[in-house]
């Protein structure tokens, strides 16, 4: 029987799981702060006038304002001077209130108004006719051709150069909570692996999954979970009708939670019961395969050239160095943050640097068509001396958590 896999029960577990959120410490005010002037000065080297910053991620990142993008124009224009601008719908102004992290005037539209006009006139206000004006990545269609349809004198471009390099130069809070997030997936992954039996299916599992994230002093429980057992471990992201666990099969589980807005993500890969010798093979390789690309990615290092290493051993091992199966159908890695994917991604051609600050995920993931896959991730974070993991890797097949 694989070391740390079965053995317990649901109850048993959840009983030892603690609130381990009480020491993190949130983001503060001087720090938004600090994201906005870098922003501004990144506007004024692309000759950006200003940023639309749509509800959700973004405006968070920089605001520190938590609202969900909806069907409704809810955002702010940060201008290249560092000074901001809300437009809200005038019914939501005082729940905005409550909400706003960095102070600032708030423009509301009624009902029956152009909030795309509005955005027109707090543009002008500012003595910016024409120009540059950058719009949030993640906005809708319907936005971004609202605000150019009403706004025909201005070359409006993705806010994604300027978005995307302050995101991805996560500082030591970010890190701190990030890390944070880390722990406490990485005990839920532990007792997971130690409620599974014959016969439990992915329903209670993920259940126990997201109940053990909650004990563990996250409300809202899992941010996502996916749970795959026997020759379903081949599909990376689940299965339609899943099976139910049987002896001596193979087991995915990749879950995560969102803690202070910032999320975790790990995957762990092993088999309740004993693994067949074609199993243990590919565990190891992917173990290979993930070490190579951990020791490629250095200071400086093109985000390709991680992805390259791991594709580089899978192919010394007789496998497709490209997406065919058997082999690793999708790129190697994708940075997290805010959003459970987002810039950097560690995939073939990106010619992104590895920098301080830079956390990305590291998950070759080798899937045998008709069989099973298998997936370790573990995440790591850029520093002066390289990269450093949030979470130790998988020790062996047959003690995977390393008991």
């Amino acid at each position: 029987m694989t070391i740390g896999i079965g053995g317990s029960t649901a109850v048993i577990e959840l009983e030892k799981i603690e609130n381990r959120t009480l020491d993190v410490q949130p983001i503060l005010l001087t720090e938004y702060l600090e994201r906005i002037q870098k922003a501004a000065q990144l506007m004024k080297k692309f000759s950006v006038k200003a940023i639309y910053l749509n509800a959700g991620t973004n405006l968070y990142y920089f605001t520190g304002t938590l609202w969900n993008a909806s069907e409704r124009m809810v955002g702010a224009i940060l201008f290249e001077d560092g000074s901001l601008e809300y437009i809200v719908p005038k019914f939501e102004e005082g729940t905005f209130k409550k909400y706003m992290q960095v102070e600032s005037t708030i423009n509301c539209w009624e009902e029956h108004e152009s909030p795309y006009v509005l955005f027109g006139k707090l543009l002008k206000d500012k003595k910016n006719s024409s120009g540059s004006i950058a719009i949030d990545e993640s906005s809708p269609y319907f936005l971004v051709d609202g605000i150019a349809k009403a706004n025909n004198s201005y070359d409006f471009i993705t806010a994604q150069n300027i978005t995307s390099a302050c995101r991805m130069q996560k500082s030591k809070n970010e890190i701190a909570i990030i890390q944070k997030a880390k722990d406490i997936t990485m005990e839920v992954q532990r007792a997971a692996a130690r409620i599974l039996r014959p016969g439990i299916t992915v329903s209670e599992v993920t259940d126990f999954i997201n109940k053990a994230h909650i004990k563990a002093g996250i409300p809202s429980g899992s941010y996502f979970c996916i749970v795959l057992f026997a020759d379903d471990t081949q599909y990376p992201h689940g299965v339609s009708i899943p099976q139910p666990l049987k002896e001596n099969e193979a087991v995915i589980i990749d879950t995560g939670c969102r803690l202070q807005g910032y999320l975790s993500d790990i995957t762990r890969s092993y088999v309740y019961g004993t693994a067949s010798e074609e199993y243990k093979t590919i565990w190891n390789l992917e173990k290979e395969v993930q070490r190579a690309a951990f020791e490629a990615a250095k200071i400086g290092s093109s985000c390709g050239s991680v992805d390259d290493a791991a594709r580089k051993t899978l192919a010394e091992a007789g496998l497709s160095p490209d997406y065919d199966l058997p082999g690793l159908p999708h790129r190697v890695g994708h940075g997290t943050g805010l959003d459970i994917h987002e810039y950097p991604y560690l995939v073939r051609g990106s010619e992104i640097k590895l920098s301080e600050g830079v956390v990305v995920s590291n998950e070759p993931m080798i899937c045998i068509p008709g069989k099973f896959g298998i997936r370790h991730e573990d995440h790591f974070y850029m520093t002066e001396e390289g990269a450093k993991w949030f979470t130790t890797p998988m020790q062996s097949v047959d003690n995977p958590f390393g008991y």
